[in-house]
Order: structure tokens, then C-alpha cells, then sequence
């Protein structure tokens, strides 16, 4: 740590200071006009000159180094003229550039770092790096070959079209559809086809035809000329899975002739152009039409040798019929006679067997017959005893239920009910039940087991029952 300056001792001014680190830095030759790879961030242009922030990052993404840059309007409209002829795009945010830096040293502005050159070959390398990763990043999931897999249909005639309303790519490539003279049913699904909104634009589209994949034989992604930049959003690995893994055939055909996007590596078939595309549906019907009428040349050509042949061979067997009809005729008389003797061997053979058969079971059936009239007679023999003994046991046991049955009777009959003292009480030959059907006055006929009293009804009284 420096000593603490004394009171009243000499000092810098701030300006000094500073001035004296601008000395050192903008005389300093290993800052001056030094090659630097480093990434563009908060580029952005202001009246004639551009600034922003160069930065450097670890592998996990951490910035590790960053400085502020200018390119002043002397060096700006050559640095964008060279560098967009070579990539096709603008400088931005994001690039990942190799740039001729020169350190500069402001007491106000502070440390900055000036830019003078680019090297565009770089930004190049990188962007085909980017390719690269993304196409072996999809070859490592197994996905790179899936689309490709997928069998294209001979004639695609329902065309899912992606691609931005009214740009003219998409007219040249409906305009040559038009004119090729086959019946083709493209529908478009409208998507931005530049800028930020491409991805998402283009993967809502894909959803909505593979909701109605049904009704397509295709998918078209096409999009006509422009500048490479716009063509940045189909190097993006989400879009690039999403075709990859499309359940339909994807055909793209994106830019110009020289443009290369991670999708034309990735479609079932890249084609350059949106005309391009649409000349390789057109030339796929036609070679489908021609395979057609080439198959039925083919079949015409076969039925005709068919009816020939069977003509000739009608012919020939017309002619030959008066020849062969007595010959056939005494062979199948001949066969007749065979086959007649032959049935009457056979029949009379079936008869005798079947004689012997008939006699056999006669005799079976006489043996089996008397066999079994004498065990049934035997039977019959034993029953008459076995009837004697049961109905006797039966008359015994119904003489003991009666005797009982009468017992039972005598006990219960009213003469020995009146034999214990009991009486029945009667009013006009009616047994009376109760006190209250006897009004004063009546006349009652009381039986005892001895005899019959009549009497008078003076008066009754209730009992009450005590539970």
C-alpha cells in the first residue's frame, strides 16, 4: 500500500493522473492496432459512429473480461460493406468477431478500445461452427436422418405450404404450380419468415398442420431471395429438432442458390429455390403420370397377347373337337362299363358283408334276449314276498295311528270334557261364548255329562281378569 501523504506535501491532480495513464496507454505500441477475437454486446448505432461492449466468457458462460468500443464513422462504412458482402450479414449483437483494436485513453471517457478492422473469414468459421454443433447435437439424439426416413408420397398433390402471405417467393412457387397442369391443393400457413418472430411463427404453423396432418401428402418451407442475415433464424436448433422429428415429409427451399441453413441439411429433400420446390413437386407428378401410362401400356400390351393366345387356342381346339369327340366318347364309354362292373362287384360285396353283419346280431341279439328273461324273471319272482312283508308292516303301523287317533278323540270329545265337570250353555241350540250375549229374560239350556237344566236369566256379572 502506498504511504499516506503528508500534509502539505506535493500531489497530482486527478488530471495529471489520468492524463499521465493516457500517455501510457495511447503510447503504448503492444495496445495499438492489435488482432483480438471477443464478443459484440449493446451494439448500436449513434448519428455516424457505432459503440458498444466487447466481452469475453469462460466456458461456463461468465464474463471474464470486457472493455467499451467505438467505430468511428471514418472506419464505419467500410468495416459493414466488408464485412456484410462476406457473411451476407450485419454486424450485431451476440457475433463472436475477430476485430483490429486499438486502446485509447480518455481523462473524461476513460479506457476504451477503438475498432479500424474486422476479419470477416472469422465470423464465417464461426457461423458454420454454429451449424455444426447444432447438426451433430441433433446426430448424437438420433434424430439428424428422421425426417429423411419418411417416405414421400409418389404424387404429393395436398401441399402444406409455410411461408409469409404476399411474399413473392411464395407467388412464384403457387404461379408454377398453377401453370404445370396437375390438380395440386396447396394451403398456406401463414409465418414471418425473417427477424425474431420466425421461430416461433414457423413452429405455431408446423402444430397447426400436423393437427391436420391427415389432409396433407408435404410440408413446403419456402422463403425467396434476400439477404443472408435474414436467413439466421433457420440455423436454430429448436426449429431444426421440431423438422427433424415432423411426422410428415418436409420440404424446404430457403434463399438463394448459394444460402445453406441448418434445415437444408435436416428436410426430406432441400430443394434451392421456392421455384425449385415447386418444379420438383411438378416433375414428381409427371414422372408419377408417366410411370401411369407407361403401367398401362403395359397392361394394354399384356391383354392384348392374352386374347391373342386364347383366340389361337379356341381355334385350335375348335378345329381339333370333331377329331377327338369319338375318341373321348369311346373312352368314357369304355370307363362307364368299367366303373358299371365295378359297382356291381362292389355292391354285391356291400350286400354280403352286410348279410353277415344281420346274422351276427341276430344270434347276439337271441343270446342277450334270453339272458336277460331270465334275470328279469327272477326278479319278478322276489317281488310278491317283499310286497307281503311291506303291506303287512304298513297295515300294522296305520292300526297303531288309529288306535292313537282315537285316544286322542276320546280325550278330547265334549262328553269327556263334561265328565270333568265342565257344562255347555246353549240359547237356541247356539253354545254361548260369553256373558254378553245373555241379555235379563233369556231363556239358557245348561248340559251337565248326567243330564240338561233350563234356566232363567236374572242377572250377570263380569270377571276381570287379574295378569
Amino acid at each position: 500500500m502506498p504511504a499516506e501523504a503528508p500534509s502539505g506535501s506535493s500531489h497530482l491532480s486527478l488530471l495529471a493522473f489520468t492524463q499521465a495513464i493516457s500517455r501510457h496507454v495511447n503510447s503504448n505500441p503492444s495496445l495499438q492496432q492489435q488482432w483480438v477475437v471477443a464478443e459484440l454486446a449493446d451494439f448500436r448505432m449513434h448519428g455516424l459512429h457505432a459503440y458498444g461492449q466487447l466481452l469475453e466468457k469462460d466456458a461456463a458462460g461468465r464474463t471474464v473480461a470486457r472493455i467499451q468500443a467505438t467505430i468511428w464513422g471514418s472506419d464505419l462504412t467500410v468495416i459493414r460493406e466488408k464485412f456484410e458482402k462476406a457473411t451476407g450479414r450485419q454486424m450485431a449483437t451476440g457475433m463472436k468477431l475477430l476485430l483490429r483494436l486499438t486502446a485509447t485513453h480518455n481523462p473524461i471517457y476513460g479506457l476504451s478500445a477503438n475498432i479500424s478492422d474486422v476479419d470477416p473469414s472469422y465470423t464465417l468459421g464461426d457461423m458454420e461452427r454454429l451449424r455444426r454443433e447444432i447438426l451433430e447435437r441433433l446426430h448424437k439424439e438420433g434424430v439428424l436422418e428422421a425426417n429423411r426416413r419418411l417416405s414421400l408420397s409418389p404424387a404429393p398433390q395436398r401441399i402444406a405450404v409455410i411461408s409469409a402471405e404476399g411474399a413473392a417467393g411464395y407467388g412464384d412457387f403457387i404461379n408454377q404450380l398453377s401453370a404445370s397442369g396437375f390438380a395440386i391443393y396447396p394451403r398456406l400457413f401463414s409465418a414471418s419468415m425473417q427477424g425474431e418472430r420466425t421461430v416461433p411463427t414457423v413452429m405455431a404453423a408446423l402444430d397447426s398442420v400436423e393437427r391436420t396432418m391427415k389432409h396433407w401428402d408435404c410440408v413446403v418451407i419456402i422463403r425467396g431471395g434476400g439477404a443472408t442475415s435474414d436467413l439466421n433464424a433457420f440455423d436454430n436448433y429448436d426449429l431444426a429438432r421440431r423438422v427433424a422429428l415432423f411426422p410428415l415429409p418436409v420440404i424446404v427451399g430457403i434463399g438463394h442458390e448459394r444460402d445453406n441453413t441448418v434445415l437444408d441439411y435436416i428436410a426430406h429433400t432441400r430443394c434451392k429455390t421456392p421455384t425449385a420446390v415447386a418444379a420438383f413437386i411438378t416433375d414428381r407428378l409427371q414422372r408419377a403420370e408417366d410411370y401411369a401410362a407407361e403401367l398401362t401400356r403395359h397392361i394394354t400390351d399384356h391383354t392384348r397377347s392374352v386374347i391373342s393366345s386364347e383366340q389361337q387356342r379356341l381355334a385350335h381346339l375348335a378345329a381339333m373337337l370333331p377329331v377327338l369327340a369319338p375318341g373321348r366318347i369311346t373312352a368314357e364309354q369304355h370307363r362307364m362299363e368299367r366303373l358299371s362292373a365295378t359297382l356291381s362287384r362292389a355292391a354285391q360285396a356291400g350286400i354280403s358283408r352286410a348279410n353277415t353283419l344281420l346274422a351276427d346280431l341276430a344270434s347276439r341279439i337271441a343270446r342277450s334276449s334270453a339272458t336277460l328273461i331270465a334275470s328279469q324273471r327272477t326278479r319278478l319272482e322276489s317281488i310278491p314276498p317283499l310286497l307281503h312283508r311291506s303291506a303287512s308292516q304298513r297295515n300294522l303301523r296305520e292300526t297303531e295311528r288309529l288306535e292313537s287317533l282315537s285316544r286322542l278323540i276320546s280325550v278330547l270329545s265334549p262328553d269327556a270334557t263334561l265328565s270333568r265337570g265342565y257344562s255347555i250353555t246353549r240359547v237356541d241350540g247356539k253354545a254361548v261364548r260369553s256373558a254378553a250375549e245373555l241379555p235379563p229374560g233369556a231363556i239358557i239350556e245348561t248340559t251337565l255329562s248326567d243330564g240338561k237344566i233350563q234356566s232363567e236369566v236374572k242377572s250377570k256379572s263380569a270377571f276381570k281378569n287379574a295378569l
